[in-house]
């Protein structure tokens, strides 16, 4: 008769332990998901060297060191980045005209005036050989 009694008691108590499971749950996938170990390169070529330093300069404070990404921008090391995805031209596109917010939870992404295609293209070298290096190659896009 005591359990009876205590039934409501023991709903709500489970009912917290649930959802105490599923955002500890949530957290971990969504750090899983988001978080790559970068290997760095050791080869590169000239293009992406000067391209590393461009993003250096003009995408790290967002993006991260070796694009793993900050909490004001997304990593580009991540598989949602690859060439099927997005192309070179999002990268041209993203800069010259900035991004609105669509895959993450960062806000906008203001154009890059300073940054010449010139400049964009050897970023582009350099994002895509540590995209490779981390194992992110081409997948077709489906929608």
């Amino acid at each position: 008769m005591q359990f009876k009694n205590n039934l409501p008691k023991y709903f709500v108590i489970g009912f917290f332990g649930l959802g105490i499971f599923a955002l500890i749950s949530k957290t971990i996938k969504s750090e899983a998901e988001t978080s790559y170990a970068t290997v760095g390169l050791t080869e590169m070529s000239a293009e992406a060297r000067a391209g590393q330093d461009l993003f250096a300069a003009n995408c790290a404070t967002c993006h991260g060191d070796a694009g793993r990404g900050t909490e004001k921008g997304p990593p580009l090391i991540h598989d949602i980045y690859n060439p099927g995805h997005h192309p070179d031209e999002s990268f041209y596109s993203a800069v010259a005209n900035g991004v609105p917010q669509h895959h993450w939870p960062y806000g906008n992404m203001p154009k890059l005036s300073q940054v010449t295609p010139d400049e964009v293209a050897k970023i582009i070298s350099y994002v895509r050989e540590i995209q490779l290096a981390n194992g992110i190659t081409y997948k077709p896009h489906k929608m």
